[in-house]
């Protein structure tokens, strides 16, 4: 779920309710799951249904709460529907259901990237727009893809707290989760780059893998921190890795002497930023994504922009943004969560 175009020192950072019958989206202007927000958009049916992976998630709670935000904000009408099991599958009525409403727009974040392609394109036949949000499908099923963060942007945010946190200088270890996982191991190479360009006096003794499981995360920080005495500072770009690694700082003698930072959502790690344990942390803003999707759905219902590469369109409080590669538009830099912001969110 992870992968943005501004850099923002504030707090930041996946959803529920079965194939049920299908709540009402767009024109009827009924509630799928969620609250319909807004009124009329003019001329333009700017009716959209927001379809989380799953219902009941803190972070999709937080998504939909910015898209109704936006379309508060543009008058048109915003309903939340979606299944309680993020199964591949589980959304594809939902789809159906919205389309056959004459929703305006469908923002959909993807439990599988083809598994409701079909759903997706004959929505799109109906004239539906349909934008990704968190999760992108095969990019010939939807209008847009609206991405929380790049690669690049996820590894810097990561390189650059930990350098902050130990004076630029001294040896840190990577916690990743499993030694196959392709982003993760993406993101782990483009650190060591910025590493070596940008922070030559610190040195990666490291990388261990707790392979995304809680007890193994906190013993692999357990031997890290026996086998390295001198080590400053630990980077887990894995929520479960981060989580488990806090746990492990926080009752030991290396609590306030070992920085850790690197990928967790505040809900996890509130404990541990707020006993001192943990400073800072990323991941990007759920509620600001929702937002700009719900603005990019509407700039497509317009007929503002097509999808194209170089389409620019103004999103709110955001400001303008510009359609890139793949019809994808990128949020921007990953949020750093700190003691001072992270009791803003809740997810």
């Amino acid at each position: 779920m992870f992968e943005f175009t501004r850099s923002r020192r504030a707090g930041v950072i996946a959803a529920l309710a079965v194939g049920v019958t299908l709540l009402a989206a767009g024109c009827s202007g009924t509630s799928g799951g969620g609250d319909s927000t807004g009124g009329s958009g003019g001329d333009a049916n700017l009716s959209i249904t927001m379809l989380p992976k799953n219902l009941g998630n803190p972070y999709f709670d937080t998504s939909t709460k910015g898209a109704k935000a936006a379309a508060a904000e543009f008058k048109g009408t915003l309903d939340e529907v979606g299944p309680s099991e993020a199964s591949p599958t589980s959304q594809v009525s939902y789809i159906q259901t919205a389309a056959q409403q004459g929703a305006g727009a469908l923002i959909v974040s993807a439990n599988d990237p083809e598994a409701i392609c079909d759903a997706l394109n004959e929505a799109k036949s109906a004239g539906v727009k349909v934008v990704t949000f968190d999760s992108d499908t095969n990019k010939d099923c939807r209008d847009l893809f609206i991405n929380q963060a790049t690669a690049d942007g996820i590894a810097k945010v990561q390189v650059d707290e930990i350098a902050t946190q130990i004076g630029d200088a001294g040896e840190i270890a990577i916690l990743s989760a499993s030694a196959n996982a392709t982003n993760q191991n993406a993101w782990i190479e483009t650190m060591k780059t910025l590493l070596a360009s940008d922070h030559p006096n610190i040195k990666l003794v490291e990388v261990a893998y707790g392979d995304d499981d809680d007890q193994t995360s906190f013993d692999k920080t357990a031997a890290l921190l026996q086998t390295y005495p001198d080590l400053k500072g630990i980077i887990s770009p894995t929520t479960v890795g981060i989580a488990a690694a806090a746990r492990y700082l926080s009752t030991s003698e290396y609590k306030g002497k070992v920085a850790l930072t690197g990928l967790g959502t505040p809900n996890q790690m509130r404990e541990y930023v707020n006993d001192g344990t943990v400073t800072s942390f990323a991941l990007w803003n759920p509620e600001d994504l929702g937002y700009l999707a719900a603005y990019a759905a509407a700039a497509l219902i317009k007929g503002d922009i097509t999808g194209k590469d170089g389409d620019t369109f103004d999103a709110g409080k955001l400001g303008s943004f510009t359609v890139g590669k793949d019809a994808t538009v990128l949020l921007g830099d990953p949020y750093v969560f700190t003691k001072d912001n992270i009791g803003d969110f809740d997810f």
